[in-house]
């Protein structure tokens, strides 16, 4: 188990699909609107990180993970500035599709933090992303401390068995229409969605009211995004 605390972040996840006036661009056109955004993206987070999504889904081309630390107040309103003075003049050119967001915290079900939890600014990524917004019914809330942890002890202790599965999990409650976003990174799909298929068996399955959209994406370096998306 790993000791050290979680490190209290931002983490803002973009889909974005590109409008036709960007595939009637030249590659060089291409080449560079998309690395000029790109780059003041990259100044607007420490950390970077980009998906190809179609085709997993229809309406989203690619995806982008951005993480920053998230230690004043003016943090966020600095990142979401920055984000949006670098979006604007290009938004002839790309829709945004959805945002799911929010801040890491400890656990309140693990007094340890998981081996099995995501670093958000590490330099290794697995090859797949996960990715959905959740929200627990009410009865679940209004339950004892003692019952929610019962409940969720069986709900770890199945995703302790996936060992190359990992989980980050943002809290969002108050700040979009759901409560949490699940984050989780995998190189191995068919066993991802066994884990899932096993968790959708437990008790607390019974508490859950929204766990869709889900989206699925493939990691890409910078260099081989810029080949896909500007060929």
């Amino acid at each position: 188990m790993a000791t050290e605390p979680t490190r209290r972040s931002l983490n803002h996840i973009g889909l974005f699909r590109f409008r036709d006036g960007y595939w009637r661009l030249q590659a060089g056109e291409k080449a560079a609107a998309l690395g000029a955004w790109l780059g003041a993206l990259e100044r607007a987070c420490e950390r970077l990180h980009l998906y190809q999504v179609f085709p997993t889904e229809a309406g989203s081309d690619f995806l982008l993970w951005g993480a920053l630390p998230s230690e004043k107040d003016e943090d966020a309103a600095a990142f979401f500035e920055t984000y949006g003075r670098a979006t604007y003049p290009h938004r002839q050119l790309l829709d945004p599709v959805t945002f799911l967001w929010g801040y890491t915290a400890a656990s309140v079900y693990s007094k340890a933090r998981s081996a099995q939890e995501i670093d958000p600014f590490g330099d290794t990524r697995k090859r797949y992303l996960v990715v959905y917004p959740f929200n627990k019914t009410g009865p679940w809330y209004l339950k004892s401390a003692e019952a929610r942890q019962g409940m969720m002890n069986e709900h770890i202790r199945l995703g302790k068995q996936f060992t190359q599965i990992h989980q980050l999990l943002l809290y969002s409650f108050g700040l979009q229409d759901h409560e949490f976003v699940v984050v989780y990174e995998t190189d191995d799909l068919p066993q991802f969605s066994d884990l899932v298929r096993q968790l959708r068996s437990t008790e607390v399955r019974l508490y859950t009211a929204l766990d869709a959209p889900l989206h699925t994406a493939v990691y890409l370096p910078r260099e081989k995004a810029m080949r896909l998306w500007t060929g």
